[in-house]
């Protein structure tokens, strides 16, 4: 039975897309970074962006239970209607009228438009991830007995800010890295009772994916930073951010990783400062029996 929403559709992609070939893989990869192009465009001018065939397109459609393309784009533009206007196309809007309105043309620096992209990222971060999986991340830092954070290559400076911050709350934080080739050692020693950050962008890196791999074997919780619901961290993640991540750029931004980053910070020193006023406000005898 072919997915009713888009989040049903993120699923199925998800499950289906080990069995498909590199030619629909690709395609995968394609629609859920780009949603909004398939909701807009033929099936040609899709299938041109994507760099495939339009009856490839149609292919990628009926392995995911759809009678042909036009069904499935039902999807895409279901979840268009339902989205407010983006910060995208308010920006493009407003990149347009200033455009029409001043003749610049192709004027717009490159500072410009990498703000411009950096506020599109902002807002699909507003939009994909939920203040369920937000809070219990939250819930798990805060009640960590230690939190490890790993990241390699361009994610790194995510897992570094991590560090830094959360020992500035005063949780034990450890910086995992691969110095000496120790980094399969380091992760084996990570108790249950403690929590591994693992934070990883398309190319993944596989030190990175193989610790959420064998963290999660051994029961312990994994959080994941990452981009797409086909990540390779998915399947190891207790929570799981998926950030959106365009490959077409030459050069990806961190500005969405690290806004997130920031804000599991701030929001667990106000879980942790919250749960300290409560047990200040405690009987001194509860607090003794709790204790």
């Amino acid at each position: 039975m072919p997915a009713t929403n888009y989040d049903e559709l993120k699923q199925a992609i998800t499950v289906c897309f080990p069995a498909m070939s590199k030619q629909l893989q690709g395609i995968a990869r394609f629609v859920l970074e780009r949603p909004d192009e398939l909701a807009l465009g033929t099936v040609a001018a899709i299938a041109g962006a994507a760099g495939v065939q339009p009856s490839a397109m149609v292919r990628f459609a009926n392995a995911l239970d759809f009678g042909g393309f036009s069904e499935m784009q039902q999807i895409f533009r279901g979840r268009l209607v339902e989205r407010s206007v983006s910060y995208r196309e308010r920006i493009e809007q407003m990149r347009q009228s200033k455009r029409n309105g001043a003749g610049t043309g192709g004027q717009d620096s490159v500072l410009h438009q990498s703000v411009s992209n950096a506020i599109a990222e902002l807002g699909q971060l507003e939009e994909t991830v939920t203040a369920k999986q937000f809070h219990a991340a939250v819930r798990l830092l805060a009640g960590a007995t230690q939190i490890h954070v790993l990241a390699q290559r361009r994610a790194f400076p995510v897992a570094c800010y991590l560090a830094y911050a959360l020992s500035q709350l005063e949780l034990r934080t450890h910086l995992l890295d691969s110095v000496g080739g120790m980094l399969t050692e380091f992760v084996r020693g990570i108790a249950p009772r403690e929590v591994l950050i693992a934070v990883s962008f398309r190319n993944y890196s596989a030190g990175v994916v193989e610790a959420a791999a064998q963290c999660h074997r051994r029961g312990v919780p994994v959080i994941a930073i990452t981009d797409s619901p086909l990540s390779p961290l998915k399947p190891s993640a207790t929570i799981a951010f998926e950030l959106g991540d365009d490959s077409s750029r030459p050069f990806r931004s961190l500005v969405a990783p690290l806004c997130l980053a920031q804000e599991l910070v701030v929001s667990t020193g106000h879980h942790l400062a919250g749960t300290l006023e409560k047990r200040r406000a405690m009987p001194a005898r509860t607090r003794k029996a709790r204790a």
